[in-house]
């Protein structure tokens, strides 16, 4: 039995109390992967088990291929096992980056449906909600993913409930947006499993302080996202994200604040240096970077949902903030694509 070290603990006598074998976590990682996400699936699991001197939690690392890879930061792992000889696991969290919507992964698909028909939960954090839908992994559950990936998600799978918490439990699917939102999520899964107490020590045991209220979350998401600390700053920003394909006139935004043009005019200039004007530009900009990206959508659809009438409007804007042509970008994409094996057009549709 494992010594629980200083600091929180758990005794014998509280709330956990498994003799039963422990949970297995299978961690499906893909290349490219955010190491930050990644650890924060798996640390919160190993203190769980230092601090309640138990073995509460197994582990292991998948991959399509049982070959090395690295991460977003250039770190190289080697998973334990190929997706074609993974074990079985009680829960797979499925953790990818920013090209999750093109991955082609038919082992790892395999065996996720095997694991399901036995009974596993099925997670992902950061972008790996992307590539579950894909599969139809994900229908008829609620889930989120990274925010830049978001619009996308949005524009291909409508009929999917995508929030923007930073983390979503939903009966047999958990979905959290990385990093911080990953660590939340598994704090809460620990309180599920063994009790709100050892959730507690491990949260101390990271000195971190989780977020409880799914109102919070938004919140808390949206400030992390953009450094903004101004209440009605924050509440036009969540206005403009939410009709970024809509007319939105500053008036009438600053009204439904009960502030004046020029009240909200100066508050924005001091959190972000633009005008809103300018500030709801280059929202829809980036919103059109990320659906060139991450989605299929033709170039004059972006457009439109961006909130630009003219497509050659549309282009000049976005070269101007670019430096590039919403083609250029998107044939840079594909370039990217095909040059790492990603997939191909034919296979971007659901399985």
């Amino acid at each position: 039995m494992i010594r629980p070290p200083p600091g929180p603990h758990i005794p014998p006598s509280g709330p956990v109390s498994r003799d039963a074998a422990p949970l297995r976590h299978a961690i499906l990682v893909f290349p490219g992967f955010p190491l930050m996400a990644f650890s924060a699936v798996m640390e919160p699991l190993r203190a769980a088990n230092l601090l309640s001197g138990k073995r509460l939690y197994d582990w292991c690392v998948v991959a399509e291929e049982p070959a090395p890879l690295r991460a977003s930061n250039g770190l190289r792992i080697e998973p334990d096992h190929g997706a074609a000889t993974a074990p079985d696991a009680d829960r797979i969290v499925t953790c990818s980056g920013g090209d999750a919507e093109q991955l082609v992964a038919d082992r790892a698909l395999s065996w996720i449906r095997r694991q399901l028909r036995g009974g596993a939960q099925l997670g992902a954090v950061a972008d790996g909600a992307f590539f579950l839908a894909r599969a139809g992994l994900l229908d008829g559950h609620a889930c989120t993913l990274h925010w830049t990936s978001q619009p996308a998600f949005r524009e291909t799978f409508p009929e999917i409930d995508m929030r923007q918490d930073l983390f979503v439990l939903d009966r047999s699917r958990f979905t959290a947006s990385g990093g911080v939102g990953a660590l939340d999520m598994m704090l809460a899964l620990i309180a599920a499993d063994f009790g709100a107490e050892l959730s507690a020590a491990v949260a101390e045991w990271f000195v971190h302080d989780p977020l409880r209220q799914d109102a919070d979350r938004q919140h808390i998401d949206l400030r992390i996202r953009t450094g903004i600390r101004d209440p009605m700053v924050l509440a036009a920003v969540a206005a403009m994200e939410r009709g970024l394909d809509e007319p939105l006139e500053i008036p009438r935004l600053a009204a439904g604040l009960n502030a004046s043009s020029d009240r909200l005019e100066r508050a924005f200039r001091r959190e972000t240096g633009l005008a809103p004007a300018a500030y709801l530009r280059r929202l829809r900009l980036r919103h059109a970077a990320d659906l060139l990206l991450h989605s299929r959508s033709q170039i004059d659809a972006v457009a439109l949902s961006c909130g630009f009438l003219n497509p050659s409007s549309f282009a000049r804007a976005f070269r101007l903030e670019f430096g590039c042509t919403p083609r250029e970008m998107r044939r840079d994409r594909d370039r990217h694509a095909r040059s790492h094996g990603l997939t191909d057009p034919e296979r971007c549709t659901r399985h």
